[in-house]
């Protein structure tokens, strides 16, 4: 199987969800070739042709001409599956080369299993095998689903390319969100509420944690969708991206999209009454207990220290 990685470069910055590509690439044990519209001075690490489109000349996002230099690449590497993140560059690029195609798209592919992907549905409460029947297949990622089991070290050979394409759209800059309240990633102790807490009224014993711990409090997606938590409090690929000293998880299952926001903490508590919750996978200590009755307790012994 031969497989076309999309890398992504931000203000010159080649992006770390690159790791995500070489760790679907070495999973699937495909032969890969790298497509890139950035720089000469920002090359990734990588085994194998790098096919470089040059950013200042393209912008590092126009969707009419960076589509065109990606189906120019298809054409020359003639691959089985393309291979996207599903970021803001890939949710958008990703359809497009799909529809110019006419090839199946699977979207926030979270494993490969026997040459065909997984992804979640019903809100990731369960996962689906998929075998798509179209010649060529566009996959996008889900963020923290994969990873390298060591960083690649090999520079890759470049092929530049180009274009004549033209857009109607151009690429003015980035702007940086407003997180508004608590900014989570300059925290150094989280504490996070799950679906686990039950009922709205049970943050305030997931914020006395956090307060004994002098620290701050987040949440999972469910529970910032049920408005139960601010969005600003919401850790995961659609909130904040954190890395404190110590991440409590209370009542969390421990779906990627939120591991992918705070895998990084240096130590990791998960409170749980699920044993085999995914969640355990990346904690240091996995306490399996009814958070509505633990919390409390050891809220009220370290205000007693």
């Amino acid at each position: 199987m031969k497989i076309l990685l999309v890398a992504e470069c931000r203000e010159g910055r080649l992006q770390a969800n690159i790791n995500d590509l070489l760790g679907f690439a070495a999973k699937a044990d495909a032969e890969s070739a790298l497509f890139l519209v950035g720089t000469q001075e920002e090359l990734p690490k990588f085994a194998g042709t790098l096919y470089l489109a040059d950013s200042s000349t393209y912008g590092e996002y126009n969707p009419e001409i960076h589509k065109q230099l990606l189906l120019d690449t298809i054409d020359t590497v003639k691959p089985d599956m393309v291979i996207f993140s599903h970021s803001s560059y890939g949710w958008d690029l990703a359809p497009r080369i799909a529809f110019a195609l006419k090839a199946a798209q699977i979207s926030e592919v979270v494993d490969f299993v026997d040459g065909k992907p997984i992804a979640p549905v019903c809100n990731a409460k369960l996962r689906r095998t998929v075998a798509p029947k179209t010649a060529v297949t566009i996959l996008t990622l889900q963020a923290g689903a994969f990873s390298l089991a060591e960083e690649p070290t090999t520079t890759p050979t470049v092929e530049a390319i180009s274009t004549t394409a033209t857009g109607k759209i151009e690429f003015s800059g980035y702007q940086q969100a407003d997180i508004g309240g608590v900014d989570l990633s300059k925290a150094q102790v989280i504490v996070s509420a799950g679906r686990g807490i039950g009922k709205p009224e049970n943050i305030a014993i997931i914020e006395g944690l956090a307060k004994a711990l002098k620290g701050e409090y987040g949440a999972s997606r469910p529970v910032v969708d049920s408005e139960w938590a601010e969005h600003n409090r919401q850790v995961g690929t659609t909130g904040q991206t954190v890395s404190p000293k110590l991440y409590v998880a209370c009542g969390i299952s421990g779906a990627i999209q939120h591991l992918a926001g705070m895998k990084k903490s240096e130590f990791i508590v998960a409170i749980n009454t699920d044993k085999d919750a995914p969640i355990g996978e990346v904690a240091d200590v996995l306490l399996i207990a009814d958070l509505k009755q633990f919390v409390p307790i050891l809220t009220d012994k370290i205000l007693a220290m």
